[in-house]
């Protein structure tokens, strides 16, 4: 009796977080397609805010901003985080602690005390808030999650196997480049897709960092109060994506668990 209370309450908990979350997705979905710029009353079916928006030049700009400074970072962040984690690997354990530890911060720290740290800092170096200084935090936050994913897969490799490829007469750039790089190749790409997730969706570090210059995160909650449904349509077509994602990498799994099932039974 106890154990089926506990079942009736552990799925009545599930549906209750379905709700929650799912159901002002789908109020926003739902709107997107409204004719009339109401977002409680349904009027006839449009696709008038989707055209809006892909005639709107200032929400247009916005947005190639966003993905623009999004590659820049994950670009640098990447490099910098896999260079960093190749140093450590052949770095002494007192150092390679401390910079681990060190590394931890970033991703502990709530992301409000880290934009006003950020905030503070270019202030005090009288440094003016824009695209530059959002690049910069974006960078510095994001570095830290591409050394957590490499760092781990350079630990799984042969320790000799970059002195075996200097031995063989490369120099220590073409030793990275040809016997190590591509054995952490997938972990290096895990942790360039986190990374652009991770700076396309920041809100709070770049409404600290940004001054006056919006990505699509800080647009849309300084138009949230104006009830534009130019933003649902934009929401909609990023939820779109997102969908389109995770039902990809899910073909994707289920092809190579299954080619991987059947070598086995070979």
């Amino acid at each position: 009796m106890k154990e089926s209370k506990s079942k009736i309450f552990s799925r009545i908990l599930v549906i209750l977080f379905f709700v929650i979350y799912y159901v002002p997705l789908i109020s926003i979905v739902v709107f997107s397609f409204n004719e009339s710029q109401s977002v409680t009353h349904f009027t006839n079916f449009s696709f008038k805010w989707y055209q809006e928006l892909f005639t709107n030049a200032r929400l247009l700009q916005i947005i190639f901003r966003t993905i623009l400074i999004a590659v820049i970072a994950t670009l640098i962040a990447t490099l910098i985080g896999t260079i960093v984690s190749v140093l450590l690997t052949r770095s002494n354990n007192k150092l390679r602690n401390f910079i681990l530890r060190v590394n931890d911060f970033p991703i502990i720290n709530p992301d409000i005390v880290t934009g006003i740290g950020l905030l503070l800092l270019f202030v005090s170096l009288q440094v003016p808030r824009g695209y530059v200084t959002m690049v910069i935090a974006h960078i510095s936050f994001c570095t830290p999650y591409v050394i957590i994913n490499v760092y781990p897969k350079l630990k799984t490799l042969d320790p000799n196997i970059f002195e075996a490829a200097e031995d063989l007469g490369a120099k220590p750039r073409k030793a990275i480049r040809d016997a190590i790089l591509p054995q952490i190749k997938g972990a290096i790409i895990s942790a360039a897709a986190i990374s652009f997730t991770m700076s396309f969706d920041d809100f709070v570090i770049s409404y600290f960092t940004g001054g006056s210059v919006l990505n699509i995160s800080t647009y849309l909650y300084s138009e949230a109060k104006k009830i534009e449904p130019t933003i649902n349509a934009l929401s909609t077509i990023i939820i779109l994506i997102i969908i389109i994602k995770v039902a990809v990498d899910l073909v994707r799994d289920n092809k190579k668990e299954k080619e991987e099932n059947e070598k086995k039974n070979y």
